[in-house]
């Protein structure tokens, strides 16, 4: 299982995702060398910058103003 991030009312929330399998008779297996990779800043085929995960905000603004 991976953490993964999503933004729900303002506020940055995990969600567990299944990751890469580490059973080499597993389907799924996806060897060391291709998760290393991925960690390390790898593009994606057909891409020119590396994935990143987005960031969470840099701060809370506070409350939002109220009406009286």
């Amino acid at each position: 299982m991976v953490v993964r991030r999503h933004k729900t009312l303002g506020a940055w929330v995990p969600v567990w995702v299944h990751g890469p399998c580490r059973n080499p008779k597993c389907e799924e297996y996806v060897a060391s060398e291709a998760v290393e990779a991925r960690d390390s800043g790898a593009t994606r085929a057909g891409e020119e910058t590396p994935v990143r995960e987005p960031a969470p905000a840099r701060g809370d603004t506070g409350p939002a103003p109220t009406r009286h």
